[in-house]
C-alpha cells in the first residue's frame, strides 16, 4: 500500500519539479532564508538595511517570504501554495523563537505572513475557480452553438433524407400496385426527376429474348430522342456497360456515350450523367439513368438514392415480367384443362378416378356406359361395388406395387361386374396422382375387351380345331402312306425282282432298263416312308417328345449338315400328347429355318422342365436377320414358318421370343404352362 502511494506521490511531483518555475520559487526561498540568517550562516548583511519603513531588516526579510508563497499559489495552484508557506513558516520560526530579540513581534510578524499567504491562495483559488467557470461557460456555449448547427444540419439531412424515403415509398407504392408498368413507370419517372433535381431521366429494361437493352420509360426528352436510343446490345454504350457490369457509372461529360452522338442527340445537349443498374433476385434487369444539361455533382448519397430506386423499379418490372408469364401460363393451363376435360368427356375409354380407400371421385360418360351405373351413383359408390373378389385382389395388389413406386406390366387384364350382372373384361391402365409428393388417388383407363376376349377365344378354339384336324390328316395321311402307298411299292419290287429274275434270258438292255425301274421305285419308296416319318413322327406318340426332337436333329444332320445338340434340365417327364406335339412342331419348324435359311454350320436345342412350365430355346450360328415390330408383319416378308410357330404358341398360352441380328444368328425362345 505504502509502495502504491509513493508511486503515486512520484507521479504527481514529477510534473511540478520538471517546471522551471519550481527552481525558480525554490531559488527565491533559498536567497530569502541566506538573507533571513546571514549571521548563523557566516555572511554580513549587506542586501538590505537594518530599517526600512518603520520594519526591522528582520520584519522585511518575513515579508520577502510572501513572494514565493504568492508566486507558488500562482503558478501552480493552492496545494503547491499552501506546502511552499508551510515550508515557509518552518523557515521563519527558528528567528522568530529563538533568535529575535522581541519573539512575539517576531511570531506575530511571522503569524502574519503566514495568515496573508494563506489568505492569497485560497483567493487564488476562488478566482481560478471562477475562471474555469468562466471558461467552462465559454465552451459549453461554444460546444452548444456547434451542436446547434450540427443538429440543424441534421435536420436538414433529415428532411432531404425524409423526402426521399418519401418518394422512393411513394414509388414503391406506385410500382407494386399497378402491374400495368408503362404508366407506372412514366409517374416513377416524374418522382425521381423532383427529388434529385434532375432534367432527363432514362429506364431501359433487358429484354430476355433478345439479350437486348430497350426504353421502357423516360422523361425530359423529346420523342425523337427517345426512338434513336429505343435499343441497344448489351455493352454499348454507357447504359450497356452498367447492364453488363452491374456496377454504377458517373459521367462528366455525356458527349463520351457513342448513343448521345447524331443531331437530335445534340439538340439535347446533356451533360452530366448518373446511370446504376436495376436488379431484382440478384441479377441486372436494366440501368436507370438521370442526366443534367448542365455540369453538377453527385455525390455518394445521390447514388445511394438512385440505386435504391433501381432497385425497386427493378423488381416491379421482373413482377410484372413474371405476372404477364404467369398470366401466359394460367390461360394455357385454363386451355389445357378446357381440353382435358373435353377428352376426358368425349373419350370412347371409360376413364375414373378413385381416392386411396377406393372411393370414386370423377367418373366420364364412357364409365357410366361400360358399368350402367350413372355418374350421380359412382360418385357415392366404392369401386368394392362392381368388381369381383378376384379383381379386387388384382387391384391391391397394383395399388401397392404403385405406392411402392414399382414397375408394373400396363395395360393389364381385369374384371367388373356391370349393373346387370354380366361380367366384363377390361384392358386397364392405373396411374397414380400424387399432390405435394403425397399420393392422393389413382387414375384408371378402362376399354372393354369382352366381345374382343370372346373372339379371341372363338379365334382360338378354332385354330385349335384347325390344328387338331390337321394333326389327325396328317397321322391319317402318314399311316395311309405307310400301311397302303408303301406297301404297294413293295409288292411292285418284289413282282419286279420276281419277273427279272425268271426271265433270266432277257436282252441285256431290257434288263438294265428294268433294273433302271426298280432303283426308281425303290426311291419312291424310301421317299414316302420319309413323308410318312416327316408327316407325323411315330416316335412322339410311342416314345415322347425328347426321342421326337433327337430323331428331328438326325435328320437336319442328314438332309442339311447341320450339327445338332439337345440339352435337357430340370426332370424330364411326359406331357400331355396335344402339349408335346404342338411343342415338337414348334422347335420342328425352327429347325427347318435353320435348314433352310440360317446358313448356320451348328444348333442348339435346349429343354427346361420347371415349375408349372416348359420352355424351349433354340439357337443357331446362321446368318441371322432384320427383326421386324411384330412377329405378324414377318408373313409379309414370306417368313410365314415363325408366324405358324406364334400361333401354336398362342394354343399353349405360352410365349414365343425371337433374337436376331445380321451376322450374329438367331434365338428362339418358347414358355408354355404345363
Amino acid at each position: 500500500m505504502s509502495r502504491r502511494l509513493s508511486s503515486v506521490w512520484l507521479e504527481r511531483v514529477k510534473p511540478v519539479i520538471r517546471n522551471p518555475h519550481f527552481w525558480v520559487i525554490l531559488v527565491l526561498l533559498v536567497l530569502t532564508t541566506i538573507h533571513h540568517y546571514p549571521h548563523q550562516i557566516g555572511l554580513p548583511a549587506v542586501l538590505l538595511p537594518d530599517a526600512l519603513f518603520g520594519l526591522t531588516r528582520h520584519a522585511i526579510d518575513r515579508l520577502l517570504y510572501l513572494v514565493p508563497i504568492i508566486y507558488a499559489g500562482y503558478i501552480f495552484g493552492t496545494t503547491i501554495g499552501l506546502a511552499t508557506t508551510f515550508v515557509t513558516l518552518v523557515l521563519m520560526l527558528p528567528r522568530a523563537i529563538f533568535l529575535s530579540s522581541s519573539p512575539p513581534d517576531a511570531l506575530f510578524e511571522t503569524a502574519t505572513v503566514i495568515l496573508v499567504g494563506v489568505v492569497v491562495n485560497l483567493w487564488f483559488r476562488t478566482q481560478t475557480k471562477q475562471m474555469k467557470a468562466v471558461e467552462e461557460r465559454e465552451q459549453a456555449t461554444a460546444a452548444m452553438v456547434t451542436a446547434q448547427e450540427r443538429l440543424r444540419s441534421q435536420i436538414r439531412s433529415t428532411i432531404k433524407y425524409e423526402k426521399k424515403l418519401t418518394t422512393l415509398s411513394n414509388i414503391s407504392n406506385l410500382l407494386t400496385q399497378s402491374l400495368e408498368t408503362k404508366s407506372s413507370l412514366r409517374s416513377a419517372m416524374d418522382m425521381v426527376m423532383e427529388a434529385m433535381g434532375v432534367e432527363v431521366v432514362l429506364l431501359f429494361s433487358i429484354e430476355e429474348k433478345t439479350r437486348e437493352l430497350v426504353l421502357a420509360a423516360y422523361g425530359g426528352v423529346s420523342q425523337e430522342f427517345a426512338q434513336s436510343i429505343g435499343r441497344m446490345r448489351l455493352g454499348e454504350g454507357l447504359n450497356g456497360r452498367v447492364a453488363e457490369t452491374g456496377e454504377p457509372l458517373l459521367v462528366e461529360d455525356a458527349s463520351i456515350d457513342p448513343i448521345f452522338k447524331g443531331e437530335i442527340a445534340s439538340q439535347e445537349n446533356l451533360q452530366t450523367q448518373l446511370i446504376v443498374p436495376m436488379r431484382a433476385g440478384g441479377k441486372v434487369v436494366g440501368t436507370l439513368c438521370v442526366a443534367m444539361r448542365q455540369q453538377r455533382e453527385f455525390n455518394i448519397e445521390d447514388v445511394k438514392f438512385l440505386t435504391a430506386i433501381g432497385s425497386e423499379t427493378g423488381i416491379a418490372i421482373e413482377n410484372a415480367r413474371l405476372y404477364q408469364e404467369q398470366l401466359g401460363i394460367a390461360e394455357q393451363l385454363r386451355q389445357s384443362e378446357k381440353n382435358y376435360r373435353e377428352l376426358f368427356e368425349s373419350a370412347h375409354d371409360a376413364i375414373w378416378v378413385h381416392d386411396l380407400e377406393g372411393n370414386i371421385l370423377v367418373a366420364n360418360k364412357a364409365t357410366e356406359m361400360l358399368t350402367g351405373f350413372s355418374i350421380d351413383e359412382l360418385y357415392s359408390m366404392n369401386v368394392e361395388h362392381f368388381l369381383t373378389p378376384e379383381s379386387l385382389k388384382i387391384a391391391g395388389e397394383v395399388h401397392d406395387q404403385l405406392l411402392q413406386g414399382e414397375a408394373i406390366t400396363q395395360p393389364y387384364e381385369q374384371h367388373l361386374l356391370r349393373r346387370d350382372g354380366t361380367e366384363a373384361t377390361l384392358r386397364l391402365t392405373t396411374n397414380l396422382i400424387s399432390s405435394n409428393g403425397q399420393p392422393t388417388s389413382f387414375q384408371n383407363i378402362a376399354r372393354d375387351i369382352t366381345e374382343e376376349k370372346r373372339m379371341e377365344e372363338n379365334l382360338r378354339f378354332y385354330v385349335q380345331q384347325i390344328t387338331r384336324a390337321q394333326e389327325e390328316e396328317r397321322l391319317r395321311i402318314s399311316r395311309e402312306l405307310h400301311d397302303s402307298t408303301a406297301q404297294t411299292l413293295i409288292a411292285l419290287l418284289h413282282q419286279l425282282e420276281n419277273l427279272l429274275y425268271d426271265k433270266a434270258k432277257l436282252p441285256v438292255g431290257e434288263a438294265r432298263e428294268l433294273w433302271g425301274f426298280h432303283e426308281q421305285i425303290k426311291g419312291i419308296l424310301q421317299e414316302v416312308r420319309h413323308l410318312s416319318r416327316d408327316l407325323r413322327p411315330s416316335l412322339i406318340d410311342d416314345v415322347g417328345l425328347l426321342a421326337a426332337l433327337r430323331w428331328a436333329l438326325r435328320e437336319l444332320k442328314t438332309e442339311h449338315s447341320v450339327d445338332g445338340d439337345l440339352q435337357v434340365r430340370g426332370d424330364e417327364r411326359r406331357l400331355s400328347p396335344e402339349i408335346e406335339l404342338i411343342l415338337f412342331r414348334i422347335v420342328q419348324e425352327a429347325l427347318r429355318n435353320v435348314g433352310k435359311h440360317s446358313h448356320a454350320s451348328k444348333v442348339e436345342v435346349l429343354i427346361s422342365f420347371e415349375q408349372g412350365k416348359i420352355t424351349a430355346v433354340i439357337t443357331d450360328n446362321g446368318i441371322g436377320f432384320e427383326l421386324p415390330e411384330k412377329v405378324g408383319d414377318l408373313s409379309r416378308s414370306g417368313k410365314l414358318g415363325l408366324v405358324g410357330m406364334e400361333e401354336r404358341v398362342r394354343l399353349l398360352d405360352g410365349s414365343l421370343d425371337i433374337k436376331s441380328e445380321p451376322g450374329k444368328g438367331t434365338t428362339v425362345t418358347v414358355e408354355a404352362p404345363i
